[in-house]
């Protein structure tokens, strides 16, 4: 089977999962082309991915070459695998006329609100929806958008976190263990080395809240530093930093990494204050190492976390520094959250299993044989 995966401007999960998706379904027998934009492609290596995503600095004519390029390659294709909104325009308006089914993955949501870029953009996202043979969500509430836009076929589809395996794989750190470990990772970083580690991997973005998190640091009772993990938005973070030196907070922006297992296995407690997420891959990865979560109850969190992790309202700030202050308190409560997340996240569908399916999906799509 050939598959064109398309997806667009990603630093994050989405590149993450298309990486790792394309991987599996090549281990399966599966010709895979990605197409994508320079920032990904370099982000996450895919050397061999076709680099014709229509950026505005392509001018009309580099777009149209573009979408040129991405009809001759979908009607060569058994199926085309958009990711995310963007993607998926792309890849519908490039598959017009070649009879070949077109596959979008939403992975995020899109801001509501009213006024002329609002409507357009319920406009697009009702064309990619009737357009593509199948829409899917990567939590419910995704699912449902793209009914409610019009789409014949929307399924869930669980996105995996490639590193949760390995994860498992190895044993709980008992938390001795971690302050040591914490200790060791917050001198190399050049931070203080008291308190429990409290961590927090996020892009630096809006969509975060990682003011909400700024906040909850400087009312946490416990004696923590907490380390954000992540790049992004530089206006944001110097803002961010600037609101944890007024309040005091110890928290603590360190930047990207290429793993965070280290950080994963040395914390005690991790934190994702969003305003909405579908299936995070960092909560998974939390999960997996036996790290108890609070997270807002909001997307696909709620299915995610509930019953073993701690959900909060969204934008509740004292909830926040309370969930915090609750795992670090009581021993028990931390042991067995740390177990229930493990438990879980072994119940998962890991990256090959997901290609399979994937694969079944795509062999029943109208048009194929």
């Amino acid at each position: 089977m050939r598959v064109a995966m398309v997806v667009g401007r990603s630093t994050g999960g989405i590149g993450l999962h298309v990486v790792d998706l394309t991987a599996r379904l090549r281990e399966l027998g599966d010709d895979v082309v990605v197409v994508t934009d320079d920032l990904t492609a370099d982000r996450f290596a895919l050397d061999d991915s076709r680099r014709w995503w229509p950026a505005r600095g392509s001018g009309v004519r580099g777009i149209v070459a573009d979408l040129r390029r991405m009809h001759a390659l979908a009607r060569g294709s058994d199926v085309v695998h958009a990711h995310g909104h963007q993607a998926g325009l792309f890849a519908v308006l490039a598959g017009l006329g070649t009879g070949t089914p077109v596959v979008v993955s939403q992975h995020n949501a899109v801001p509501g609100g009213a006024g002329p870029r609002a409507a357009l953009s319920r406009i697009v996202q009702s064309v990619v929806a009737r357009r593509a043979a199948l829409v899917t969500g990567a939590s419910s509430d995704l699912v449902d958008v793209a009914r409610h836009h019009g789409a014949t076929d929307a399924r869930l589809a669980p996105v995996p976190s490639p590193r949760v395996p390995a994860l498992l794989g190895t044993r709980p750190v008992a938390v001795a263990e971690r302050r040591t470990r914490a200790a060791t990772l917050l001198e190399a970083a050049g931070l203080p080395a008291s308190g429990a580690l409290v961590l927090t991997i996020s892009r630096i973005a809006p969509q975060k809240s990682l003011d909400v998190l700024v906040e909850a640091a400087a009312q946490v009772d416990e004696p923590v530093q907490w380390v954000v993990v992540g790049d992004g938005d530089e206006r944001l973070l110097t803002d961010l930093r600037e609101r944890a030196r007024h309040l005091a907070a110890p928290v603590h922006f360190v930047g990207a990494v290429s793993d965070p297992t280290a950080w994963l296995e040395a914390a005690e407690v991790f934190v994702l204050p969003s305003r909405w997420e579908a299936r995070a891959l960092v909560v998974q990865e939390a999960m997996a190492a036996g790290l108890p979560v609070v997270a807002s109850d909001t997307g696909g969190l709620h299915d995610l976390v509930e019953g073993a992790g701690l959900l909060v309202d969204v934008g509740d700030t004292p909830g926040v520094a309370g969930a915090v202050d609750q795992v670090l308190a009581d021993p028990e409560l931390r042991g067995r959250l740390s177990q229930q997340g493990r438990d879980r996240a072994a119940s998962w569908d890991d990256g090959l299993a997901t290609a399979r399916r994937w694969r079944e999906w795509y062999s029943a799509l109208p048009g194929m044989t």
